[in-house]
């Protein structure tokens, strides 16, 4: 009953609206306008007041504010820096503040007049012509605040359900300025980063999304098909394979920023559809590659915010280098009482078990070793670490340690318990690689839908000669969460991937 009462008065205040609508067409208004010269903004007008200046100014932006008084009205309107009060008067607009007793709050509006400070004190722009550039037919569900009775602020009618939100982005960032604030903060830590790589001499470059065969990640792919070769293509899942063959071609340094996609569940930190940074640079291992995150992190953090220091979740971290560094055996070893370099097979089980680990779902042994360490160690891991040095089990792409048998020489960096970054000194021993491959092909034949393909291709790029090198993937949605003290990694992408509504 409750959400049918809520559809006819929604129903009853649209039937006013274009009610209202159709007045201002007979009036010969355009109530769908083509263009409106905006000269200042909300923020520029309030910053830069003076009050032996009369500036003029063209402002333009949503109302979210109305009081009508007679022969003259004030309205807040929301431009895309802020907000601003607009004082409208009958002597002053003529015809146009007859036509406004029609506009409501939602619509859209251009002014031209100046700016001046009210009795109350507030800047405003006093409007010597009004436009209307957008008629809005439905009813912005605008938040009413009251002050009850021991001063504490209440607010009613709020566009606060969650999940309403992540559908209806749009309202969102009208209703919510800190959200809109959230986006473009990443998207200044994007252009931060893109300028660090580039400064570095690093290429930019972009790969197929769409590909025959899918690689560089474990994962489960999503399926389409190409109906003029009448083949399957896949979404990739990683940039990895095609970025190391460009290493194979002779460039020195290459990255791409992306969307990848993964057939996998949602969570906090998982969206089907989200955006990777990935970098390959020939000549360099895994120990130049620390180093080189330290200082693309540290440029990031003070091109946006000018400090290295955050409060995150009520945690102050810092991010200046040099991370920790901490042995993913050695701290397995401390937790569990077992080396994974030495133990069996039927050790990692038991062990498994001993942690309620299903090992019918997670039957590969390096997903098994994964899955331990972020049950016994990954949650401890606030401050920013690398975790270094990986069994060889969990890492088909990684070459294998320089001193110590059984690793490969990979890291990963963890920030308040969460994976943002992954790198290894590259594997470029074709032979090696072929191996590798053929191990994931078996734990694909025991029921592993998530191990790796293999690439003929790029084996046989790898036969022609790959130089050392280095690779690192970034998850930008995860960083962003970071920097930004999001929740959820549906707070960082403007349209996350969420269930139809019937």
């Amino acid at each position: 009953m409750e959400n049918l009462r809520v559809n006819e008065d929604l129903n009853l205040l649209m039937k006013r609206r274009f009610e209202e609508l159709e007045e201002l067409k007979n009036r010969n208004v355009v109530t769908f306008a083509y263009n409106f010269d905006v000269t200042s903004d909300s923020k520029d007008i309030i910053a830069n007041f003076s009050e032996d200046e009369k500036r003029e100014v063209a402002i333009a932006g949503r109302i979210i504010t109305l009081r009508r008084m007679g022969k003259a009205s004030f309205a807040h309107i929301q431009d895309r820096a802020g907000k601003i009060q607009v004082y409208l008067k009958k002597d002053d607009l003529g015809d146009e503040y007859e036509n406004f007793k029609l506009y409501d709050i939602g619509d859209i509006i251009g002014v031209e007049g100046f700016v001046f400070r009210t009795k109350m004190g507030e800047i405003s722009v006093h409007a010597t012509s009004l436009k209307l550039l957008t008629k809005s037919i439905r009813p912005i569900p605008v938040p009413k605040e009251i002050v009850d009775e021991e001063g504490n602020k209440v607010v009613y009618d709020q566009f606060s359900d969650k999940e309403l939100r992540y559908r209806q982005r749009y309202l969102d960032l009208i209703l919510n300025p800190e959200v809109k604030n959230v986006f473009i903060t990443r998207s200044k830590i994007i252009s931060a980063m893109r300028s660090f790589l580039d400064s570095k001499g690093i290429l930019e470059v972009e790969t197929p999304v769409l590909q025959t065969i899918y690689g560089g990640a474990s994962a489960r792919p999503f399926i389409t098909h190409h109906n003029a070769l009448d083949i399957p293509l896949y979404l990739r899942i990683a940039d990895e394979l095609y970025l190391k063959r460009l290493i194979v071609g002779g460039f020195d340094g290459v990255y791409e920023i992306s969307k990848d996609f993964r057939n996998e569940g949602m969570d906090k930190t998982h969206n089907p559809e989200f955006t990777m940074m990935e970098v390959y640079v020939s000549y360099k291992d895994y120990i130049w590659m620390m180093s080189f995150v330290e200082e693309m992190i540290e440029h990031i953090c003070h091109s946006v915010y000018g400090t290295d220091k955050f409060e995150i979740e009520g945690t102050v971290i810092d991010f200046k280098s040099p991370w920790k560094r901490v042995s993913m055996v050695d701290s397995l070893l401390k937790k569990t009482g077992v080396d994974f370099l030495t133990a069996t097979d039927e050790q990692v089980l038991e062990t498994a078990k001993k942690f309620g680990i299903d090992t019918e779902k997670l039957q590969s042994r390096g997903k098994i070793i994964d899955e331990l360490f972020e049950i016994t160690t990954q949650h401890e891991l606030i401050q920013p670490t690398f975790v270094i040095d990986y069994p060889i089990a969990t890492s088909p792409l990684a070459k294998k340690h320089r001193d110590k048998p059984g690793l490969v020489e990979r890291f990963e960096g963890f920030v308040l318990g969460r994976e943002i970054c992954n790198a290894f000194s590259e594997l470029n021993d074709p032979i090696d690689q072929r191996a590798r491959f053929e191990d994931q092909l078996k734990q694909r034949e025991q029921g592993d839908d998530e191990a790796q393909v293999i690439d003929e291709d790029f084996v046989r790029a790898l036969e022609y000669g790959m130089p050392p090198t280095s690779g690192l993937g970034v998850g930008i949605d995860r960083l962003v969460m970071l920097l930004t003290d999001q929740p959820s990694i549906r707070d960082v992408i403007l349209f996350p991937t969420m269930k139809p509504i019937k």
